[in-house]
Protein backbone atom coordinates (compact mmCIF):
# COMPACT_ATOMS: atom_id res chain seq x y z
CA UNK A 1 0.00 0.00 0.00
CA UNK A 2 1.39 3.36 -0.97
CA UNK A 3 1.24 6.56 0.99
CA UNK A 4 -0.80 9.17 -0.84
CA UNK A 5 -0.77 12.92 -0.27
CA UNK A 6 -4.10 14.54 0.51
CA UNK A 7 -5.72 16.59 -2.22
CA UNK A 8 -4.36 20.10 -2.01
CA UNK A 9 -1.65 19.21 0.48
CA UNK A 10 2.06 19.33 0.03
CA UNK A 11 4.43 22.02 -1.14
CA UNK A 12 5.59 22.54 -4.69
CA UNK A 13 8.31 25.18 -4.78
CA UNK A 14 11.75 26.10 -6.08
CA UNK A 15 15.17 26.01 -4.44
CA UNK A 16 15.20 29.81 -4.11
CA UNK A 17 11.68 29.92 -2.61
CA UNK A 18 12.20 27.18 0.01
CA UNK A 19 13.36 29.63 2.70
CA UNK A 20 10.01 31.45 2.48
CA UNK A 21 8.36 28.31 3.85
CA UNK A 22 10.58 27.78 6.91
CA UNK A 23 8.45 27.22 10.00
CA UNK A 24 5.41 26.15 7.99
CA UNK A 25 3.61 22.85 7.81
CA UNK A 26 3.78 21.68 4.21
CA UNK A 27 1.26 18.88 4.25
CA UNK A 28 -0.23 15.66 5.48
CA UNK A 29 -0.77 12.37 3.66
CA UNK A 30 -3.94 10.35 3.42
CA UNK A 31 -4.43 7.59 5.97
CA UNK A 32 -2.79 4.22 5.17
CA UNK A 33 -3.04 0.93 7.03
CA UNK A 34 0.00 -0.92 8.40
CA UNK A 35 -0.34 -4.53 7.25
CA UNK A 36 1.20 -7.72 8.57
CA UNK A 37 2.39 -8.46 5.04
CA UNK A 38 4.37 -5.19 4.93
CA UNK A 39 5.91 -5.95 8.34
CA UNK A 40 6.79 -9.53 7.31
CA UNK A 41 8.39 -8.32 4.07
CA UNK A 42 10.47 -5.78 5.99
CA UNK A 43 11.48 -8.50 8.47
CA UNK A 44 12.65 -10.72 5.61
CA UNK A 45 14.66 -7.93 3.98
CA UNK A 46 16.33 -6.83 7.23
CA UNK A 47 16.53 -10.29 8.83
CA UNK A 48 14.83 -8.91 11.95
CA UNK A 49 12.25 -11.56 12.84
CA UNK A 50 11.59 -10.53 16.44
CA UNK A 51 8.27 -12.11 17.43
CA UNK A 52 6.73 -8.74 18.33
CA UNK A 53 6.79 -8.02 14.60
CA UNK A 54 6.08 -11.34 12.88
CA UNK A 55 4.23 -13.70 15.26
CA UNK A 56 0.69 -12.39 15.89
CA UNK A 57 -0.22 -15.19 18.32
CA UNK A 58 2.87 -14.85 20.49
CA UNK A 59 2.76 -11.03 20.30
CA UNK A 60 -0.74 -11.03 21.86
CA UNK A 61 0.97 -11.73 25.20
CA UNK A 62 3.44 -8.83 24.76
CA UNK A 63 2.89 -5.34 26.19
CA UNK A 64 1.69 -4.34 22.69
CA UNK A 65 -1.10 -6.97 22.62
CA UNK A 66 -0.26 -7.77 19.00
CA UNK A 67 2.35 -7.27 16.32
CA UNK A 68 3.89 -3.87 15.67
CA UNK A 69 5.89 -2.34 12.83
CA UNK A 70 9.65 -2.22 13.24
CA UNK A 71 10.98 1.19 14.22
CA UNK A 72 13.19 1.16 11.13
CA UNK A 73 10.18 0.27 8.96
CA UNK A 74 8.46 3.35 10.34
CA UNK A 75 11.58 5.43 9.56
CA UNK A 76 11.58 4.06 6.00
CA UNK A 77 8.15 5.62 5.45
CA UNK A 78 9.79 9.06 5.55
CA UNK A 79 11.11 8.63 2.00
CA UNK A 80 7.74 8.33 0.27
CA UNK A 81 6.17 10.88 2.63
CA UNK A 82 8.82 13.49 1.83
CA UNK A 83 8.61 12.79 -1.91
CA UNK A 84 4.85 13.26 -1.88
CA UNK A 85 4.67 16.32 0.36
CA UNK A 86 7.72 18.31 -0.76
CA UNK A 87 8.57 18.83 -4.41
CA UNK A 88 11.34 21.20 -5.44
CA UNK A 89 10.72 21.63 -9.14
CA UNK A 90 13.98 23.22 -10.26
CA UNK A 91 16.47 21.26 -8.17
CA UNK A 92 19.22 19.71 -10.29
CA UNK A 93 19.28 17.01 -7.63
CA UNK A 94 17.99 16.42 -4.14
CA UNK A 95 19.47 14.07 -1.57
CA UNK A 96 18.59 12.66 1.82
CA UNK A 97 21.42 14.03 3.97
CA UNK A 98 20.48 12.22 7.18
CA UNK A 99 18.55 12.46 10.41
CA UNK A 100 19.21 14.68 13.42
CA UNK A 101 16.74 13.16 15.86
CA UNK A 102 14.43 10.16 15.78
CA UNK A 103 11.99 9.11 18.50
CA UNK A 104 9.30 6.42 18.67
CA UNK A 105 6.84 7.75 21.29
CA UNK A 106 4.28 4.97 20.66
CA UNK A 107 4.04 1.76 18.63
CA UNK A 108 2.62 1.51 15.13
CA UNK A 109 0.44 -1.56 15.52
CA UNK A 110 -0.39 -3.87 12.64
CA UNK A 111 -3.88 -3.00 11.47
CA UNK A 112 -3.60 0.64 12.59
CA UNK A 113 -4.14 3.52 10.24
CA UNK A 114 -1.34 6.07 10.04
CA UNK A 115 -0.43 9.19 8.13
CA UNK A 116 2.58 11.42 7.71
CA UNK A 117 2.87 15.13 8.48
CA UNK A 118 5.78 17.40 7.49
CA UNK A 119 6.87 20.81 8.74
CA UNK A 120 9.84 22.73 7.32
CA UNK A 121 11.79 23.72 10.41
CA UNK A 122 14.83 25.37 8.82
CA UNK A 123 16.25 26.22 5.44
CA UNK A 124 19.98 27.00 5.33
CA UNK A 125 21.99 28.20 2.34
CA UNK A 126 24.96 26.08 1.33
CA UNK A 127 27.29 26.15 -1.63
CA UNK A 128 25.23 25.38 -4.71
CA UNK A 129 21.91 24.95 -2.93
CA UNK A 130 20.10 24.72 0.37
CA UNK A 131 19.75 22.33 3.29
CA UNK A 132 16.27 21.73 4.65
CA UNK A 133 15.50 20.41 8.11
CA UNK A 134 12.01 18.91 8.06
CA UNK A 135 10.14 17.61 11.11
CA UNK A 136 8.23 14.44 10.30
CA UNK A 137 5.44 13.03 12.42
CA UNK A 138 3.83 9.64 11.82
CA UNK A 139 0.40 9.95 13.42
CA UNK A 140 -1.68 6.91 14.33
CA UNK A 141 -5.45 7.15 14.15
CA UNK A 142 -7.14 7.12 17.59
CA UNK A 143 -3.78 7.22 19.37
CA UNK A 144 -2.67 10.23 21.43
CA UNK A 145 1.03 9.86 20.79
CA UNK A 146 2.63 9.55 17.36
CA UNK A 147 4.54 6.46 16.26
CA UNK A 148 7.49 8.58 15.13
CA UNK A 149 8.86 12.10 15.34
CA UNK A 150 12.04 12.73 13.34
CA UNK A 151 14.12 15.58 12.00
CA UNK A 152 15.19 14.80 8.45
CA UNK A 153 17.85 16.69 6.54
CA UNK A 154 17.65 17.14 2.77
CA UNK A 155 19.87 19.00 0.37
CA UNK A 156 18.61 20.50 -2.84
CA UNK A 157 21.16 21.68 -5.39
CA UNK A 158 20.63 24.28 -8.10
Amino acid sequence: MSIVASAGSGLVTTVNELSRHAGQEVGVTEWSTMTQDRVNTFADVTEDHNFIHVDPERAKASPFAGTIAHGYLTVSLLGPISQQLLRVTDAATGINYGLDRVRFPAPLRVGARFRGRVQLAEVTELEGGVQVKAVFTIEVEDQDRPALVAEGLFRYYR
